[in-house]
């Protein structure tokens, strides 16, 4: 097995960077997600599960703590521009404010805005982009002060530092989806590993299993539910679907992926071998 592809993603929700080497911290990707957006409407740190419109947005490292955020239109900004909230505001078409990262202490920041309903089922099915008939994910794979936050806090991650997917799950999802864009974007994974001669969805079996990544070492956790997210419309080119969703539900067991975190920090490059220990 080896490193196929790298992600960084330094505004939350927002399409990332691919790149030829990550640097791993105790907190996941170094320059990931650092920024995000907060609802001016609503409140709360919000992602695209609610402002769906974020996944056209697109971010890129830039040094210094900083980002260049590429508009919908092609324009860009950078998040250390005075007008960068008005700009994502305007072409977003819902008032936001880009923030930093801030410290896991900094508790209010990173509680949960209103819900879009009083309703906490309905409230539930909206975020992962469930009908009536179809199952939420057991919920208990989630960290527990998820239930108060956004996001663990500290980070802006949804649930867990990394998110590693195989190319032969990539091959999978294209092989049941002929009439869908399946663009390895909709997944936001941090790692992509290529397992050779594997089919389906091999890294479902690697809960609980550690391996060596480059100077790293990683701990996989349990198979990642999907949410609304991989049904949005990133560009012309990859449009909003839902039919992606619903066979992720119906016939993977509503997963993508694995969650992974750090055990030892270092360095990953693409190529870099992927070895069990």
């Amino acid at each position: 097995m080896d490193v196929s592809q790298l992600w960084r993603y330094p505004v939350k929700s927002m399409i990332g960077e691919r790149v030829e080497r990550i640097e791993l911290d105790e907190l996941g990707v170094v320059g990931d997600r650092t920024w995000a957006v907060r609802d001016l409407e609503r409140g709360g740190i919000r992602g695209a599960k609610k402002l769906g419109g974020l996944m056209r947005f697109a971010a890129r490292d830039i040094g210094d703590g900083h980002a260049e955020i590429t508009l919908p239109d092609g324009d860009t900004v950078s998040t250390g521009d005075d007008d960068a909230s008005e700009r994502v505001s305007a072409s977003l078409e819902h008032p936001v404010r880009l923030e930093a990262l801030r410290p896991a202490s900094d508790l209010d920041h990173y509680r949960r805005g209103a819900p879009d309903t009083d309703d906490l089922l309905a409230e539930m099915r909206s975020i992962f982009g469930r009908t009536d008939d179809e199952p939420l994910p057991a919920f208990d794979v989630f960290p527990s002060e998820l239930a108060e936050f956004e996001s663990p806090p500290g980070t802006y991650y949804d649930a867990f530092p990394l998110l590693v997917v195989t190319e032969s799950a990539l091959r999978a999802l294209s092989a049941a989806l002929p009439d869908s864009v399946v663009d390895v974007r909709r997944f936001r994974p941090s790692i992509v590993i290529d397992v050779d001669d594997s089919v389906g969805h091999p890294e479902f079996d690697w809960t609980g299993r550690t391996a060596t990544i480059g100077s790293a070492t990683v701990e996989f956790g349990v198979p990642c539910p999907r949410c609304v997210m991989v049904t949005r419309e990133i560009d012309a080119a990859t449009p909003g679907d839902r039919d992606v969703l619903r066979h992720i539900v119906r016939d993977l067991d509503q997963n993508v992926g694995v969650y992974a975190s750090i055990s030892t920090p270092g360095t990953v490059a693409r190529g870099d071998a992927v070895e069990f220990i």
